[in-house]
């Protein structure tokens, strides 16, 4: 929780108050009400319903909740030093509660506030990028890539772990199962910005033949001829197209004569290996990520291009399936058999709608403590998100 702790912090040194309020878009809160909303339910799961507490900072309590305030209020924020002695009093308390805690009893949901501040700290370092953009700050490429080649990884036929029953996992991660999939192909990289100029270039936008039914119609409405946040540069050709929505991605498949993964097909490719037939927790085994493995936890604060990291490759040869960008997956967000919510009912199970597509993997912005291949990411279809991108996938499904 320090380490973590410590990163939160970093993205806020010197940060000035118009950036901490600023609401850059509609969808997002304001970067400051991300840090508040950390220690609020910090303190509602650890304290309060951890150890009986009577709530801390009770003025805070209705402006930090999840559902206190439209995300257009959340802007009338206390000042940057404020928030800062608000969750620093809050971690303080939690660190006392220690004393009398029942780790054995209570280390899931300790684990669950770990990941809690990881995916809204992820938040927060897009949220900055978007608010850079909004500037009209665009950084430059960071690294280089020589030509490689892109043929379809192979996946045999036969029986996989798939889930997740560890102390780390989030509700719609369990419970684990063994599947049985049929042969399958797989792309070693996500799609990149050069493959994906290709899709624009000669018309996928304008091509009925491309689009589903409801992604035609969708187009039709937005009105969009390119990702949005779209790098038409050289210096992005091997870095993952970002900004599609699952609409797009699932076009610009069709074009290439390919379609997007099931999640369970991403998780094979990802985790698998066929020799042992173990499952481990990461494309490369059981080590905690690190910055040789994968561009995450802001780094880089940016893409990076796709074969950047062959330390992190799979044991079937697919690169960059931690970190760079989500990828969208053909399947819809659904409980695995044998569901149970947690921590509380509609954290997952509001989601199992029938309208929100899965993603997989994780990003450049994604913390360590967040990152598995048994995680499980999802949104509308239509979003179309600066940290989401996809890999094709061949056979059938």
């Amino acid at each position: 929780m320090y380490q973590c702790r410590l990163g939160t912090l970093k993205l806020f040194e010197s940060m000035d108050e118009g950036t901490f309020r600023c609401l850059v878009h509609p969808d997002f809160s304001p970067v400051g009400w991300h840090l508040g909303h950390i220690g609020f339910t910090e303190g509602l799961w650890l304290l309060e319903r951890g150890a009986g507490m009577p709530p801390l900072f009770p003025q805070y309590r209705q402006l930090m909740a999840q559902d206190g305030l439209p995300k257009h209020q959340r802007v009338e924020l206390p000042p940057l030093p404020e928030i800062l002695d608000y969750i620093s009093g809050m971690r303080s308390q939690v660190f006392e509660s220690l004393k009398t805690a029942n780790l054995e009893k209570q280390e899931r949901i300790w684990r669950f506030i770990l990941q809690h501040e990881s995916q809204h700290t992820e938040t927060i370092a897009f949220v900055l990028q978007l608010q850079k953009l909004a500037m009209g700050r665009r950084d430059e490429a960071i690294g280089q890539s020589p030509e490689f080649a892109t043929q379809a990884v192979p996946i045999s036929a036969g029986e996989f772990e798939f889930g997740n029953d560890g102390f780390d996992a989030l509700d719609n991660e369990q419970s684990p199962q063994r599947l049985y999939l049929p042969d399958y192909t797989i792309d070693p990289y996500p799609v990149t910005c050069e493959q994906y100029r290709q899709f624009i270039q000669f018309g996928g936008y304008q091509t009925r033949d491309w689009w589903s039914s409801a992604g035609w119609d969708w187009l039709q409405g937005a009105q969009v001829t390119q990702p949005l946040y779209w790098r038409n540069e050289p210096a992005f050709n091997h870095h993952p197209v970002c900004g599609v929505s699952y609409y797009e991605a699932s076009a610009y498949a069709r074009f290439v004569g390919k379609r997007l993964p099931t999640e369970a097909e991403w998780e094979k490719a990802a985790c698998w290996d066929p020799v042992t037939h173990t499952q481990g927790i990461y494309p490369w085994g059981d080590e905690f990520p690190t910055g040789d493995r994968c561009n995450h936890d802001n780094q880089q604060a940016q893409t990076t291009p796709v074969n950047q990291y062959p330390r992190g490759v799979s044991a079937y040869g697919c690169y960059d399936m931690m970190g760079n960008v989500w990828e969208w997956t053909s399947s819809w967000f659904a409980p695995y058999p044998g569901f149970k919510p947690y921590p509380y009912p509609g954290y997952s199970h509001t989601y199992f709608d029938q309208q929100h597509r899965v993603l997989r993997g994780s990003s450049w912005a994604t913390r360590p403590w967040a990152m598995r291949g048994s995680f499980r990411n999802w949104y509308h279809p239509w979003m179309r998100q600066i940290l989401a991108g996809f890999r094709c996938a061949g056979g059938s499904d």
